[in-house]
């Protein structure tokens, strides 16, 4: 059993109690803390709260107790990864486009996380309430390049901060439909599921959205396309995809939220069936040692070739 302490800041009064948590303890879900509450693992000011919807009056001393892991029930493979960085608390991953990164309904095996139980041989974290290799963050599926993973507690709740208060470097390069008149610009808008179709998310109100910032530069001007540099200030589902889009730029390949248009034949021609976005770079400070660390990954083959397409 793992005890957390916490202290709510004024800031927080007022707020549900599993928000206020959530937002004070990134490491945990506010799904994850409802449970707790609802379990009876959550005491403030020394007396047990049940109530998830609970009013914080801010100020206030929070105990909440987390039980052991409970053992994975995902199995491990022996799927190659390309590893581009390890030690004992986090590994760095380049992770080929095609590849899921957690089980879920339709992908139960054959994910990033089965790879990494087999790679890792019990050395997990174990911070989300399952014993398993601690995805702190992920890229979509058909997105290929960099993600950091955590092998223990500490390294998971370290980075977990990080990603809370924005402060991970994430640059990822996209090939877009159409030239950006302008050089560059940011996009500044909130994100939320799509309220017509559940497989997508939309730009919404501030409201009902999440915060979503992302700055964008043009790189290369290409054949009726262009190969722009996304760098992520928050990191929304979709982001880029649908930030993109909102300028009339989707990604090429995009099954979601573009259309073939006047490439469809050179997409085809390729076998080209993924939205054209790779995350190029990932930097953050390691959350033991405390060193800035830094990494890159080239564009990979199918989008170079996509790139090259586009420049006859």
């Amino acid at each position: 059993m793992q005890t957390i302490d916490v202290r709510l800041e004024a800031s927080h009064a007022g707020w549900r109690l599993d928000r206020a948590l959530a937002d004070a303890v990134p490491t945990l879900s506010r799904e994850r803390l409802k449970s707790l509450i609802r379990s009876g693992a959550v005491e403030t000011s020394g007396k047990l709260v049940r109530d998830p919807a609970t009013k914080v009056r801010g100020e206030e001393e929070v105990r909440v107790a987390v039980p052991e892991p409970e053992p994975a029930h995902n199995q491990p493979q022996d799927i190659p990864l390309q590893i581009v960085f390890e030690d004992e608390h986090l590994l760095v991953v380049d992770k080929p486009a095609g590849l899921v990164v957690h089980p879920a309904a339709g992908n139960i095996d054959g994910t990033l996380v089965n790879a990494l139980l087999h790679h890792c041989a019990g050395k997990l974290s174990g911070i989300g309430g399952v014993a398993r290799p601690g995805i702190v963050h992920r890229i979509d599926k058909d997105t290929s390049g960099l993600l950091v993973v955590a092998k223990t507690d500490v390294a998971h709740e370290g980075l977990a901060r990080q990603f809370a208060a924005h402060s991970i470097d994430r640059r990822y390069l996209a090939l877009v439909n159409g030239v950006p008149k302008e050089a560059q610009g940011a996009i500044d808008a909130p994100l939320a599921r799509s309220a017509t179709n559940r497989k997508k998310i939309a730009i919404v109100e501030s409201s009902r959205g999440k915060r979503a910032m992302t700055h964008w530069k043009r790189l290369a001007v290409l054949n009726g396309a262009a190969l722009v540099e996304c760098r992520l200030e928050t990191g929304r589902t979709h982001q880029v995809r649908v930030h993109m889009a909102s300028i009339g730029h989707p990604l090429l390949g995009d099954p979601v939220y573009a259309r073939p248009g006047k490439h469809a034949k050179l997409l085809k021609e390729l076998q080209f069936h993924r939205q054209a976005l790779h995350a190029a770079e990932l930097g953050f400070v390691h959350p033991v040692s405390k060193h800035r660390l830094s990494f890159a990954s080239p564009m990979p083959a199918d989008m170079q070739e996509l790139f090259n397409g586009l420049g006859v």
